[in-house]
């Protein structure tokens, strides 16, 4: 299955194949997640549990899904799902006039993300090259570029890559990284919206950024922008994959997603248990969307979501503004974060995590950032702006945001 390289809980890639080709069901996990895991796959009864699941679904994995506010979640993923996830991507490489088999796929993610097991389907079905890289290099883009020479590469090959913000904006940090980025022919980019101000900045240098959306449920990306449509401007997540249906809830926008690639179900202490459906069959995947003349545009997570003054905000878009206006201003701003909390007038109002570049004065920036945020609208203006000097999302770009809820409600009342 392409180049070694050990995922954080020990198994390989060779080891995932061999284990598929038994008709084994494999977990895959984190170390910080091990625990988690056992318990929902029901302690000492788990080998007998994904012997049966293996008989009635074929080999496959179990996964992590979320985490950030709704809680971990193990999706049982069959084989068959991510050989068809991988199809679907080859038929999406093919439109763009690209053949997957003469593409190599670069992989910073852990085998036990979806984003990072995906390109070792993917490379495997296709018969594709697939090389593994390091993911310290995504903090060290000379180190990158000397170790995989892309310039080299893309003489014979198209190279693939897929990361998410946090990593694309890092590379971008150094002039070998934008060298580096420049040779790929598709960067995807997931697992976290892309911030307007990264997104302009990449169509400046030429970068062929396809940002895309998935879900571990769904065996990965169900839609993605063509990197052409994305520097000619459009924003979004482009059209739907082949074998993926859509229904946006014209009630609650809510995003519904058909296709045979879903998962049969999660594993919560020894027992699977189906993904809700909806009447007409679907996956409610959590996040607000609307559809447009450039594809999928998600807005952000409903359970995220909150109803201010009668309104209802979605906090990831307001951060997104506010990083954007910030960058314009020459602010500096390292992360904000958007969080609820009640209020007896409005329902529920935004408070503000701040984080400073290193080095800058505090107090003049959250001056400044009130200021910025005076022409918001009043629902989407935090009520209070905090100091953070720990605000920081995952390793893998996501917001954690039951942690900086729980750090919110542990200040002292008077805070802020």
């Amino acid at each position: 299955m392409g180049e070694g390289g050990m995922s954080n809980n020990g198994m390989t890639p060779e080891q995932l194949a061999r284990a598929w080709e038994a008709g084994r069901i494999t977990p895959l996990a984190a170390p910080q997640d091990a625990t988690a895991l056992q318990v929902a796959l029901g302690g000492a009864a788990a080998a007998g549990l994904l012997a049966e699941l293996a008989a009635r679904h074929g080999p496959g994995v179990i996964v992590g899904s979320g985490g950030s506010a709704g809680g971990r979640r193990w999706c049982l993923q069959p084989l068959a799902h991510l050989q068809a996830s991988a199809a679907a991507t080859a038929h999406w490489l093919g439109e763009l006039g690209l053949d997957p088999a003469a593409c190599v796929h670069l992989n910073p993610l852990p085998l036990h993300h979806v984003s990072g097991l995906l390109p070792q389907v993917r490379c495997r079905q296709w018969g594709a090259a697939h090389r593994r890289l390091e993911p310290a290099w995504m903090r060290e883009p000379a180190s990158l570029a000397a170790a995989v020479p892309a310039a080299a590469l893309a003489q014979e090959h198209a190279l693939l890559l897929s990361l998410v913000p946090t990593q694309l904006a890092r590379l971008l940090e150094h002039p070998a990284g934008v060298a580096w980025l420049q040779q790929l022919a598709v960067i995807w980019v997931g697992g976290a919206p892309l911030p307007q101000a990264l997104a302009t900045r990449a169509r400046q240098l030429g970068l062929r950024l396809a940002p895309c959306y998935g879900a571990t449920e769904t065996a990965a990306m169900v839609c993605a922008l063509p990197p052409a449509r994305f520097l000619a401007g459009d924003d979004g997540c482009g059209p739907l994959l082949i074998d993926v249906h859509l229904h946006i809830d014209p009630n609650t926008e809510a995003l519904e997603l058909t296709t045979p690639r879903l998962s049969p179900g999660t594993l919560e202490q020894g027992r699977l248990r189906p993904l809700p459906r909806t009447a007409a069959g679907g996956w409610r995947s959590g996040d607000a969307a609307q559809l447009g003349p450039a594809g999928v545009r998600i807005l952000g997570r409903l359970d995220g979501a909150i109803h201010s003054g009668g309104e209802t905000v979605f906090p990831e878009q307001v951060e997104q503004a506010l990083r954007a206006m910030s960058h314009a201003a020459g602010l500096p701003l390292a992360e904000v974060l958007l969080l609820a909390e009640p209020c007896p007038e409005w329902g529920e109002r935004l408070v503000a995590l701040v984080r400073p570049l290193d080095g800058a004065a505090e107090e003049p920036l959250l001056k400044a950032l009130v200021r910025l945020a005076q022409p918001l609208p009043p629902s989407q203006r935090p009520r209070r702006w905090l100091l953070c000097p720990g605000l920081q999302r995952s390793p893998l770009g996501k917001w954690q945001r039951s942690r900086w809820q729980a750090w919110l409600q542990d200040l002292p009342a008077s805070s802020g």
